[in-house]
């Protein structure tokens, strides 16, 4: 439970299924998890974002490990590493049969209809936990956690609700005001601000030059291309890392939560060695090096 929920924070179950399946193939109980070195765990996440999460699940498997065992109750569980309230509820409920209000989106649009409530997210949240709460059994409450999900996920969804199909419509506020598609409301997205920066490619007899990205921050912790300082709030400053002859290599683009990214790839074809921290890669085994999904790009594009 625990795993598969960090997982599907923010992230599609047809993404997640692989990436569980391998996780719970190489570690099958969390004390292997928490024995596990954080880069092999990081590599092994290595395309599915958010990359905080896999570093949290390490901190928290340990932090289990140490323990003994899972903590059981929503309380307990919030002092793990990398668990909301969601998640924590979630587990306690799903997991452990304890008492929990347990809401994610699906959960939120339900409620929000339910009881017809018109203030527009994110503001509404604590009012729409209220609802959920009051409507909770005290047995039961994985289960029902479960069935309103899967209510939202598959009956009232984000573009549909199909009313006549729904055990709660006798009861629903928001289809007595004829319009239940339009709540919850939400208050417009900004627009996502555009930043530019360059990843840099330095290959030697078959090997490319690879650093460790900070492990605070945007990417934290993983292997990558070294690059210009980019940021989720400035661009590059477009400084190579060695003095030389460089040559372009193309763009890639990517998409972040809170900006889009155009990266500029720079091939180096002077003969400097790097300096400081980093690894030599061989470029044949580059799929091994768990680039997130942005370096691999670059490489693929450098490859291709």
């Amino acid at each position: 439970m625990w795993l598969s929920e960090v997982m599907l924070q923010q992230t599609t179950t047809s993404a997640v299924a692989p990436y569980f399946a391998k996780f719970v193939e190489t570690w099958p109980n969390v004390h292997a998890l928490a024995a596990a070195p954080e880069e092999e765990v990081m590599a092994a996440w290595a395309g599915l974002g958010y990359y905080s999460r896999a570093r949290n699940l390490v901190k928290a498997a340990r932090a289990i490990a140490t323990m003994g065992d899972f903590p059981r109750t929503e309380g307990e569980l919030r002092k793990l590493p990398g668990l909301g309230a969601y998640t924590a509820a979630a587990i306690a409920a799903i997991a452990f049969g304890e008492r929990a209000v347990v809401v994610d989106a699906n959960v939120e649009r339900v409620v929000a209809r339910l009881f017809a409530i018109e203030e527009p997210l994110p503001g509404s949240r604590g009012l729409i936990r209220e609802k959920a709460d009051s409507i909770t059994p005290d047995e039961s409450a994985g289960d029902f956690a479960q069935a309103m999900m899967d209510l939202g996920a598959t009956i009232c969804t984000a573009r549909d609700a199909k009313c006549l199909l729904c055990p709660l419509s006798a009861s629903c506020a928001g289809r007595a005001t004829g319009d239940p598609v339009r709540l919850p409301k939400k208050v417009a997205k900004k627009a996502k601000a555009k930043r530019t920066g360059t990843a840099f490619w330095i290959e030697r007899d078959g090997r490319v030059w690879l650093v460790k990205r900070p492990g605070k921050g945007m990417l934290g912790g993983m292997r990558a291309l070294p690059d210009d300082g980019w940021s989720a709030k400035q661009d590059g400053d477009e400084e190579a890392p060695l003095t030389g002859a460089w040559r372009a290599g193309g763009v890639v683009r990517h998409s972040f939560t809170h900006f889009d990214l155009e990266l500029g790839v720079a091939i180096y074809a002077g003969e400097t060695e790097p300096q400081g921290a980093g690894e030599w890669w061989d470029v044949a085994d580059i799929e091994a090096a768990g680039l997130p999904t942005l370096f691999a790009k670059a490489a693929q594009l450098v490859q291709a």
